[in-house]
């Protein structure tokens, strides 16, 4: 039972990140059109940070979306899946909308890279701690 409802906690936040992904490929495909761009940035900003900003979730969300699966997978309570899928999911999000604005250093940038590595590392020790238990 609990594997079932841990599977079914990994399955909303993969589910999630995955909608996250969408939305930030649209938000690029919207800017290609726009700006009548078909490969690279052609030196706009606008596009140059949604490029980066799905770019930069696509480096993040599937290592962090595997780890909620093998979680689930070595019955972890739906707690901690859910802490590391809210962690990357909030992470994931906030520096998206911090790198769309802004190409500089920014609050979101930051608090997110820090919340997605807050999340790898509550997931990494939660494995870590599954696999010698």
């Amino acid at each position: 039972m609990d594997t079932i409802v841990s599977g079914h906690a990994a399955a909303l936040w993969a589910g999630l990140h995955l909608f996250l992904l969408l939305i930030l490929s649209v938000l690029v495909v919207r800017l290609r059109q726009k700006h009548k761009v078909a490969l690279g940035d052609e030196g706009i900003p606008e596009l140059a940070r949604a490029i980066r900003a799905f770019g930069n979730a696509t480096e993040y969300v599937p290592t962090g979306v595997a780890a909620l699966a093998v979680l689930a997978v070595a019955g972890a309570s739906a707690l901690t899946i859910h802490v590391v899928g809210f962690l990357l999911f909030a992470g994931r999000v906030t520096h998206a909308i911090g790198l769309s604005n802004s190409g500089g250093v920014s609050i979101p940038r930051a608090a997110g890279m820090i919340a997605t590595w807050l999340a790898y590392i509550f997931a990494g020790v939660a494995l870590l701690i599954s696999a010698i238990a």
